[in-house]
């Protein structure tokens, strides 16, 4: 009646082994560490990158605990902070001869202090948040009038564009602020002007104006596509911010909108605010621009004379100077997508998609330039460089683009990833900024532990003292809940907060309350007079419907935090909605096979530890009284 099968116990092992396991690496703190990182889009940190740091340190006299390549960057460890100061300024030495323009980032951070052969079997620490870890945080300011001035550039160049294709004449267009312009001399080229930017352009009101010979027509998008560009502007930013800042292997960085026109940004670890500005800094702007392969152009590179009129010099990644025309065809607004593939003779390729607008442009261009070269160009804190400046073969349309030639598939892929992460549609400005100490963050996360061991303790005496031998058993399944928790957390990555540690300790006052439940169930049992074997059976059978009715009830309300809330509220709802399910798991299966290990093979149990069991006192009649 009150056995588990072989199986069941070996699932219960399992599960504690595993907990165990994926629990340990938060026990051991963390070091502090020094990652090196790029600091330009166009120069990728790969594994060679740990020999040169290795030998820095040890030119300098700094041992390291270890220097490891994570995918993006390298990170050594260090015993402590003083060692750590020193092996920055050897590394930054040794990559960054030029301190005025760094290649590299070396900036401070910290690691985990587990050992490497936890590494190894991927049990890792959760992330902690930046109110237990320290860190700094950024609120950011987007300029909403660039953003709009932007889209109305992009709609003189759109307009022009149709009305050329129509053959309808016009005197010139021009912008003033986010106005369009649009000057006539004839009527009837107004009005069929009118007509075509209406259906084409139905986000944009025209508006006509003037008489005589001084005709116009002037355009300003409506109130409902302001808030649109507004909205895509803040979207895109935020991306361009999460790529940049992922690219730099920061831990669960937070990036996300407050308000309608703001960004907060958090780095937990990250404790140089310089170099987290930099970091942040790090917002490349895409243009595609024509090369010149004038003979004047072909001199100037030779360093025989000054660069043509209109035109520019750039570095072509891999491949040296370059010579670029001012005019933008393309900006990386028009780019959707970009992603690695294969031409036609199966050699690597990257293959862009541009939205409607860009590959009409790219059609066009491409018709009239075929032979030509075209050249990506990334800029990054005002100086620009060539991705790649790949031959147009044929005419480009159906708004995709493939560009190959002599690259591997590491570089198609390094190329397709600096294209993905795209521009800022629009610019940005710190107005506030915070450093987190990681002495306070300790500080938080001494405070939360304290919190939830006594929590732990208080509610473990509690249930011993009141259920006996019973409270013993509900204490251990609620440990090993907290077991399970943590290394649920853990396995996922999360990132636990002061609000996470709240729901722990919070966890612990509900898992319990499954095994009162159940201990009090088998007592009113006994009390019915059922034996004990069949007591403990029925107890937990009967008390099992009460149990998941209310556990599903509040794990409704936990999705319903996860799904709506953000922030703060997001990191409380995933550890209370995990909490729910490990405590049931806990409560009902772990504490039912120690209760059926201890008593489930004594086939003449006569009574059971489960503390006062009170009976109702019979009823007596006063018979005496009565005579």
């Amino acid at each position: 009646m009150n056995r588990y099968p072989l199986w069941k116990y070996a699932i219960l092992l399992v599960a504690l082994l595993i907990g165990a396991l994926y629990t340990l690496p938060n026990l051991f703190g963390e070091a502090p560490a020094v990652q090196v990182s790029s600091a330009k889009v166009t120069v990728k940190v790969d594994a060679s990158m740990t020999q040169r740091i290795e030998a820095a340190l040890q030119q300098a006299g700094v041992k390291a605990d270890f220097v490891q390549f994570d995918g993006n960057s390298v990170k050594a460890r260090f015993s402590d902070t003083d060692t750590q100061l020193k092996a920055k300024d050897a590394i930054s030495k040794a990559l960054n001869p030029d301190a005025a323009d760094p290649t590299y980032i070396v900036a401070l951070n910290l690691l985990s202090r587990s050992p490497q052969w936890l590494t190894a079997l991927h049990a890792n620490p959760m992330y902690l948040g930046l109110d237990l870890r320290g860190g700094v945080h950024f609120l950011m300011q987007v300029d909403m009038k660039a953003a709009l001035t932007k889209k109305a550039e992009a709609l003189t160049g759109d307009a022009r564009t149709m009305l050329r294709d129509k053959n309808i004449r016009h005197a010139g267009i021009t912008r003033e602020a986010n106005t369009v312009l649009i000057a006539f001399r004839d009527a009837d080229q107004r009005t069929a002007a009118l007509n075509l930017l209406t259906t084409q352009l139905p986000d944009v009101v025209w508006t006509p104006q003037g008489e005589g010979s001084e005709l116009r027509l002037a355009g300003n998008l409506n109130p409902k596509a302001q808030v649109a560009v507004q909205e895509a502007a803040l979207k895109q930013n935020i991306t361009t911010l999460h790529n940049r800042v992922n690219e730099l292997g920061v831990a669960e960085p937070v990036i996300q909108q407050q308000g309608l026109d703001r960004v907060v940004v958090q780095l937990p670890g990250v404790q140089d605010t310089a170099k987290a500005k930099d970091i942040i800094g790090r917002t490349a702007t895409l243009e595609l621009r024509m090369v010149d392969d004038t003979t004047e152009a072909l001199e100037a590179l030779k360093g025989n004379g000054p660069v043509p009129f209109g035109t520019e010099r750039f570095m072509d990644r891999g491949f040296g100077p370059i010579i670029v025309k001012r005019q933008v065809v393309l900006t990386g607004d028009a780019l959707v997508d970009a992603q690695t593939g294969f031409d036609e003779n199966h050699q690597p390729s990257v293959d862009l998609t541009l939205d409607a607008k860009g590959a009409r442009v790219m059609k066009d261009l491409s018709r009239e330039n075929i032979g030509k070269r075209m050249a990506i160009i990334l800029f990054e804190k005002g100086k620009g460089e060539v991705v790649t400046a790949p031959v147009i073969r044929s005419e480009l349309s159906g708004g995709r683009i493939k560009i190959s030639g002599a690259m591997t598939t590491q570089e198609a892929n390094d190329t397709a990833l600096l294209l993905r992460a795209g521009s800022l549609a629009a610019p940005m400005e710190i107005i506030e900024e915070k450093t987190i100490g990681p002495s306070l963050g300790k500080e938080n996360i001494e405070k939360g532990i304290a919190s939830v061991t006594w929590g732990f303790v208080a509610v473990a005496a509690f249930m011993c003292v009141y259920y006996l031998l019973f409270g013993v058993f509900s204490s251990l399944a609620l440990g090993f809940n907290l077991l399970l928790l943590v290394a649920a957390l853990s396995m996922m990555q999360a990132t636990l907060s002061l609000p996470g540690i709240a729901a722990i300790a919070l966890v612990l006052g509900m898992a319990i309350d499954s095994n009162v439940l159940i201990n009090e169930r088998v007592r009113e049992e006994l009390r019915g007079g059922a034996s004990p074997q069949q007591a403990i059976h029925l107890g937990y059978e009967r008390a099992f419907a009460t149990i998941l009715d209310s556990n599903v009830t509040t794990l409704i309300a936990g999705i319903a935090l996860l799904v709506f809330g953000s922030g703060p509220i997001k990191g409380f709802a995933v550890v209370h909605c995990l909490g729910i399910l490990t405590s049931m798991f806990s409560s009902i299966v772990f504490s039912r096979g120690l209760v059926n290990l201890w008593y489930g093979r004594q086939k003449k149990l006569k009574s059971v530890s489960i503390g006062q069991i009170w009976k109702p006192e019979p009823e007596t009649t006063d018979v005496a009284a009565k005579a």
